[in-house]
């Protein structure tokens, strides 16, 4: 089941995209963002988007193989929306519920490919 990588979007509140990001960061996956720069950036109240873009295997560490990397659409706190990358084991991508109908994925898959990455983002505000 979880080779088979899923062509869907998932959206996500500010809260379950801070415990993506912090069990990215237990898990040591190298896509991933750091929690204090989330927190001092990301909209609260915001939706975020992943969308599983890429299987990523790690023969050297087989107990966190596969990975999804998925492109997350962030919402920052000056209401942009800017795209990332994060690592998602595919079973906790799984549990996210599926709330978006498929026109607002197609919508939310095209802002994907028009938008600031984080490092551009970040280069141009500071």
């Amino acid at each position: 089941m979880t080779e088979a990588l899923p062509r869907t979007i998932r959206a996500v509140n500010t809260d379950r995209l801070l415990h993506l990001e912090e069990e990215a960061s237990r898990m040591e996956f190298s896509q991933r963002l750091p929690l204090d720069w989330l927190r001092e950036h990301v909209a609260g109240a915001a939706t975020h988007y992943l969308f599983p873009w890429l299987v990523h295997r790690l023969s050297h560490r087989p107990e966190v193989s596969p990975q999804w990397r998925c492109q997350l659409l962030l919402t920052v706190r000056t209401g942009e929306q800017i795209l990332s990358l994060l690592d998602v084991l595919p079973a906790t991508f799984q549990r996210l519920p599926e709330t978006l109908t498929p026109s607002m994925k197609t919508d939310i898959a095209r802002r994907m490919d028009r938008v600031l990455t984080v490092r551009e983002w970040d280069e141009r505000a500071h």
